[in-house]
């Protein structure tokens, strides 16, 4: 399978206005298998082992993501991006080269490299420092650094060691407010773009219990109501 037929993936989805649902249905339909999970997404591979879609049902941080991906993409030390495409409800779609786990400690070595900004990674760490700074200023609720968990290192098909996943939201706050001050996130972020915000994976973590989740629902509904 081509970049090509990636695209045709993407414009399919996009006609369905789909979410993240609709997403890991039409692609599971089409072959793709999972092939990971954590807090944020789900992945898939595709059927010719040449990428990978990340689905997120709510993911504010995922186009600034890409943005360092594209940005990067000269240094060869991010995945190659085949497509993004932002999801109904708040959700993220990325298909992006396939990625395998590294060594923890080779993992870490590049974390500290991208942290003193070393000669080797000089030009990411640039770019990281300058979506990020972006970010900060664009999008409620973003994290203050970067996310240095060894699982975000990984080696590409050729050999490349990449940096994936390095932007996230601050999930800790933002769900704390979603709790506790949802009419604080209900003004921060427009009501169709968190239609999804209690239905991310949580598989590091573990799931919030039901009433809880419920909880939140309702605290946001309330918030939308006073609004309207």
């Amino acid at each position: 399978m081509t970049s090509g037929a990636y695209g045709d993936l993407l414009d399919d989805l996009l006609e369905l206005d789909a979410d993240h649902r609709d997403a890991e249905r039409v692609l599971r339909e089409s072959g793709w298998t999972p092939c990971g999970a954590g807090d944020w997404a789900v992945a898939l591979r595709a059927p010719d082992g040449r990428a990978a879609a990340r689905i997120s049902p709510f993911d504010p941080a995922g186009p600034y993501t890409i943005a360092l991906y594209r940005e990067a993409a000269h240094t060869r030390q991010v995945p190659r991006v085949f497509g993004h495409r932002r999801l109904a409800g708040g959700g993220d779609l990325q298909f992006l080269e396939s990625l395998e786990p590294v060594d923890a400690d080779e993992a870490a070595g590049f974390h500290r490299a991208l942290a003193a900004r070393e000669p080797a990674v000089a030009e990411l760490a640039d770019a990281v420092r300058r979506v990020h700074e972006r970010a900060a200023r664009e999008l409620p609720w973003f994290a203050p650094g970067i996310d240095d968990n060894p699982d975000n290192i990984m080696r590409t098909a050729d050999g490349r060691l990449v940096a994936a996943d390095l932007f996230s939201a601050d999930g800790p706050r933002l769900y704390a407010a979603v709790l506790h001050e949802p009419g604080l996130v209900a003004v921060s972020i427009p009501e169709a773009e968190r239609r999804f915000i209690t239905e991310i994976p949580l598989t590091n973590t573990g799931r919030w219990p039901a009433e809880v989740r419920a909880a939140m629902r309702a605290g946001l509904a309330a918030a939308d109501a006073r609004r309207r």
